[in-house]
């Protein structure tokens, strides 16, 4: 995806809101007290995947189960996680393109932190880069000024699923309606967008280490070839279902490798250019 690319959810006509039916309902409900159970540190119960299947079956009513998620939670949208942005991701849950998923305020933590484990189910470990908007983004921006209106930082997401034995198996129209399993977002220390290039966000590379032993690493360019690609694919993304990127909202763009287990200890990850390092603990 180039510059010039257009995206071809920014073009598009808003769709009409769906309206979900009593099975649909049910199962907004099952994940929004799920999340809630893991939020509280409560005894751990995910849901059964068979239990729930051909319940969604196209992206709109997905989204439309999402939106139901969120508005059941406190606070409002605070902003988003982007998955599936490579190709390998994308073989792994039978799809073509992105999707994304909506996070409340608490999920997006800065570095150093700690993490309770008894407040999750079955987490993975991402390398990504968190966007921040300092103005609200549009969709006709350039990949230039999207990024020149943002801070970046390096960041470690934690995907987690309201579902048992989920990773690689939860079904796409699950994983969307699972707020693209959205766990915690944990961020480094910023840099202001108008420091950085586009060419400059594609080459970045980074390693992760756990306990000290080296675990994974990777480089940005495996996502959509340049984590600012992720962020334009978002934005346009919202504009297509009347949403806004608005001015201090963040997005978490994408992972430079296939995640491995979360586990308890300590996390480190090291990026190459700007973004330092950060620091996670697991109990």
């Amino acid at each position: 995806m180039s510059e010039n690319d257009s995206c071809c959810c920014s073009c598009s006509a808003t769709k009409p809101a769906v309206t979900l039916n009593v099975k649909q309902e049910a199962l907004a409900e099952a994940l929004y007290q799920a999340y809630r159970r893991n939020f509280y540190g409560q005894e751990n119960n995910p849901l059964n995947m068979a239990d729930w299947g051909g319940v969604v079956t196209d992206d709109d009513t997905a989204y439309a189960v999402q939106d139901a998620v969120m508005a059941k939670k406190m606070g409002p949208v605070a902003g988003y996680k982007v998955s599936l942005t490579s190709e390998e991701t994308q073989r792994m849950f039978d799809s073509d393109s992105p999707l994304y998923g909506a996070q409340v305020a608490e999920r997006f933590v800065p570095t150093p932190c700690t993490l309770d484990l008894r407040h999750l189910n079955e987490p993975l470990v991402e390398v990504e880069f968190c966007f921040t908007a300092k103005k609200d983004l549009s969709a006709d921006m350039s990949l230039d000024e999207l990024l020149h209106n943002c801070t970046v930082a390096g960041d470690m997401e934690v995907p987690d699923a309201r579902f048992a034995a989920w990773f690689p198996t939860l079904s796409k129209y699950l994983v969307m309606s699972d707020c693209a399993v959205g766990g915690y977002v944990l961020y480094g220390t910023p840099v202001d967008g108008a420091e950085l290039t586009v060419e400059g966000m594609a080459q970045v590379h980074a390693k992760a280490y756990h306990n000290g032993e080296f675990v994974k690493e990777g480089d940005s360019s495996e996502v959509l070839g340049n984590p600012v690609n992720s962020l334009k694919w978002l934005v346009g993304k919202l504009e297509s279902q009347g949403k806004k990127f608005t001015k201090g909202m963040h997005v978490s763009v994408g992972t430079v490798f296939v995640p491995p287990a979360f586990t308890a200890g300590e996390w480190r990850v090291e990026f190459s250019g700007p973004f330092g390092t950060l620091e996670v603990t697991a109990k």
